[in-house]
Parts: structure tokens; sequence; C-alpha cells
């Protein structure tokens, strides 16, 4: 079996420029990913990206697939007010129906799919993402809890925790724009925009 690891790598670049190389803070000594690790990480933040991305579209265009077309955004249906309403379980089930298909919600809901798809899609800003995507993914758990299958973990939890992989394990510079991102004068100077 391969190894995921190959031998660690010294860079002597210093500065702005050394984080192009170099480990998350730049200019450090580590682990360099081997390619079927670093192709398993771009396929992680990829699919974390179309879980996001496909309900977007689904919801705004209506694809029949969750969402029937009478019922999409760009008819007038709210993408929050079914599920709050009447796919919710458990303790916290209607905890949230006074806010079910609120506006601000809605557009919240939806803002959120498309960002926090988007990011990983492209692999920038993932940390905002990953962060984006535990708090969505932590609300929907919350509302769908004790699933019957199991009282405790579903897919919100690993949708939680890929998200946190991917930011974590700069996936976006495997296959994406995360390593131009990374170069950028405004992340350089703010580096939580990784």
């Amino acid at each position: 079996m391969a190894t995921l690891l190959t031998p660690s790598r010294k860079t002597t670049a210093t500065g702005p420029a050394a984080g192009a190389t170099g480990g998350e803070s730049g200019g450090e000594s580590g682990p360099t990913l081997a390619l079927p690790a670093r192709i398993a990480l771009a396929a992680l933040r990829l699919l974390v990206a179309w879980t996001f991305i496909w309900p977007f579209l689904d919801k705004l265009f209506g694809l029949g697939f969750s969402t029937p077309s009478a019922k999409s955004v760009l008819n007038g249906g709210s993408p929050t007010e079914g599920f709050l309403l009447h796919g919710t379980k458990g303790p916290f089930a209607h905890t949230f129906d006074s806010v079910a298909g609120a506006g601000w919600l809605d557009l919240i809901f939806m803002t959120g799919l498309l960002g926090i798809g988007l990011a990983f899609l492209l692999g920038i800003g993932t940390r905002i993402a990953a962060a984006s995507c535990a708090l969505m993914m932590g609300f929907m758990w919350l509302v769908t809890m004790l699933p019957a299958t199991n009282p405790l973990t579903d897919d919100h939890w690993i949708l939680a925790v890929g998200g946190a992989v991917v930011a974590t394990t700069a996936a976006g510079n495997h296959f994406g724009l995360g390593r131009a991102w990374r170069r950028t004068a405004l992340v350089r100077r703010y580096r939580f925009l990784i």
C-alpha cells in the first residue's frame, strides 16, 4: 500500500511568499502529501461543495427532486418553511416554527448554501465556509435530533467534520484555487480568509 506522506521538505522562503510552499503559517517544514492523499482531499472538498450547491439549485429552480417547480424560490416558494414545519422531529422539532418561511431566514439559508458550496468548490475561503457549514449542520441536526437509525449522529455531523477537514488540511490547494488565493494581498493580511 502506498504511503500517504512523502518525506519532509524544508522551505527557506520567508515573508508572504513562504506560504506558497510551506505549512499553514508559511515557511515551516512538514510532510508533503502524496498524490493519492491530495486526490482524496480534493474529492472530499468537491463532495462537500456539491452537497451544498445541489440543494441551492434545486430550491432556487425547483428541479423536482426535493423541491417541485411550483415551490421554487423563483416561483415565490420558501426554502425553509416546509422543512421547519413538517420535516423536523425530536425535542427541538418545533422550536423554530415561528420563523419558518421568514424572508430573512430564507435569504440566510440560500446564501449559506451557495456561499459554502462555492467556497469549497473553488477551494477558497474554506475556514469561513467550514465554520458556516458546522453552524448550519448544527442547527439542522438540532431540529432533526434523534434520528430513527442512530440516536446521536447522522450525516449532519459527517458533513460538519468533512468541512473542517477540508479547511484544516489546505484541501483547496489540491486541484483548486487555494494556493493562488493564499497569495493575494487580502488573504496575506487577513489570514482567517484562507
